[in-house]
Formats: structure tokens, sequence, C-alpha cells
């Protein structure tokens, strides 16, 4: 088992937040209380890089789903960028990548 580590960047076009580990039900908490605590603007895209997931059960999804609460709003856009293929399938099975727009990358880190 990995344990979940989270990190925040910015990016051009607003916050990217990265998911490394296993985000079950043992932590989605704490995505969702770290998520909370992103200030969003208007017309901004909130990023969930799940390059470095490498598990997510219900609990998890249900993390991704509160994410996407939170930027709606805020008026703000959400993207889940680089989602692992056995995260992608349990979206495609219960409609989620209908909801979520879905990037093959994460966004660039903005540079001064």
């Amino acid at each position: 088992m990995s344990p979940l580590r989270i990190a925040t960047r910015d990016s051009a076009t607003g916050p990217v937040v990265e998911v490394f580990g296993e985000l079950d039900y043992t932590n989605a908490d704490e995505l969702r209380e770290r998520i909370a605590t992103i200030t969003l603007r208007p017309g901004r895209r909130l990023v969930l890089d799940l390059a470095g997931m490498e598990f997510c059960d219900s609990s998890g999804i249900t993390a991704l789903i509160v994410a996407r609460n939170h930027a709606l709003a805020a008026e703000a856009d959400i993207a889940l960028a680089a989602v692992p293929d056995h995260t992608m399938r349990i979206l495609r099975i219960v409609g989620l990548d209908q909801i979520f727009t879905v990037l093959p990358d994460s966004p660039a880190t903005d540079r001064p």
C-alpha cells in the first residue's frame, strides 16, 4: 500500500492538485479537506492530476465529486488529468466520464 500524498501547484489556468498513492476510505477525507482550502475564482480551472494515483475506491470517487461541487460552487471549471486506466474504467462504468473534463496530461507549472 502506498500512502496518500497530495501536492498543490499553480498553472496558467488555475490550481493543480496532484494525487499520489492510494485514494481510499482511509484517507479520502484528506483530499476533501485539502480541496476545501483552495480558493477558486470564476472562470479558472481546478485540475486534479491523477498520474501518481495507484488506487481509487468509491470513497475516492466521492472525493472527486466533492472537488467538482467545490469548483462549480465557485463558478470555476474542473478537469481530471492523466487518469490511470483502472480509474478511467470506473469513471466510464458509472458515467462520470460524462461530467468531468478529462485531460491526457497535467498542465505545465507556471514559470516566472
